[in-house]
């Protein structure tokens, strides 16, 4: 979906009163050839994923869930996707927090893995234990982590 865009940000914002919390999902992005930043927002819901173990409890006293159904927002209230997280951690040496997760096919998009850090750039080899973590999963992840590619980040939006 982002071979085509640069300079991808999201933001999650917890959604006050909701109980599972939801959070508001906001992607600004550009296209590789064009300055116009392009939007697209939407609520994630969380679910439970089957045969994993919850984790830890984020700072507000309630537990993170490691699945979340996506429904868009405006134009966009008819897509829906799903997504898992597959595993998190903080970058040794720097502290840069990141995320990987897993998201089904949609009518817009086909299946794939995403990873993404808080402040940039990962090094080399936290994406090369990624990739190998991925790897070890089997089956269809495994087969998404090997089209893995970086997304294009303009030099004055770099962490």
């Amino acid at each position: 979906m982002w071979k085509k865009s640069r300079n991808v940000q999201i933001t999650y914002k917890a959604i006050a009163s909701t109980s599972p919390a939801q959070i508001d999902d906001l992607v600004t992005y550009q296209n590789l050839t064009s300055d116009k930043v392009k939007t697209v927002t939407g609520v994630d819901k969380p679910f439970e994923v089957p045969n994993t173990e919850a984790p830890p409890e984020a700072e507000g006293g309630e537990r993170a869930s490691l699945g979340y159904h996506w429904r868009g927002k405006g134009l966009l209230i008819i897509a829906t996707s799903k997504r898992e997280i597959l595993g998190y951690g903080d970058e040794q040496g720097t502290g840069n927090s990141w995320v990987v997760t897993y998201f089904a096919k949609t009518l817009f998009t086909p299946a794939g893995v995403d990873f993404y850090s808080r402040k940039g750039s990962l090094a080399p080899k936290t994406i090369e234990d990624i990739k190998t973590g991925l790897a070890a999963l089997g089956g269809d992840v495994a087969t998404l982590a090997e089209q893995l590619f970086e997304v294009k980040m303009d030099e004055d939006r770099t962490g």
